[in-house]
């Protein structure tokens, strides 16, 4: 399956880290990056049920193509949305349906650091993303 252009160089950079601890700041890094929601999106339609932590997500179908944004109220968990967004960006909704969570979190290296509520709540925003593909 083809990979995003951002997933690519996530996959890069995070496969080239030199442990835990340099992966944990890079994470926070891309958290940093996702573009502020404006307040409008920040509403209780938006919001991605099943997180511990406050995620907010919209996606629009853009050529047969889908962008989401999503911003968090946690620094770790926007680090981990922002690579599910590399991962997801540009995909159709076929695509979509395909990606595999935890082996993306495998091969960059931070499944270890997923806790199974982390895990469980990026899969309900993966699970929203779907349905807004619907």
């Amino acid at each position: 399956m083809n990979l995003p252009d951002d997933a690519v160089a996530a996959l890069q950079i995070f496969q080239d880290a030199s442990g835990w601890e340099q992966r944990a700041r890079m994470l926070m890094q891309w958290g940093e990056r996702l573009p502020p929601l404006n307040d409008a999106d920040k509403c209780e339609a938006n919001l991605v049920h099943g997180c511990e932590s406050q995620v907010w997500l919209v996606g629009r179908l853009h050529d047969g193509h889908w962008q989401f944004a999503a911003n968090s109220d946690a620094r770790l968990i926007r680090g981990l949305v922002a690579l599910l967004l590399a991962r997801v960006n540009g995909l159709s909704t076929e695509e979509l349906r395909q990606v595999d969570l935890s082996d993306w979190f495998n091969q960059l290296g931070l499944s270890r650091q997923l806790s199974p509520s982390r895990s469980n709540g990026l899969n309900a925003v993966l699970q929203r993303m779907r349905e807004l593909a619907q």
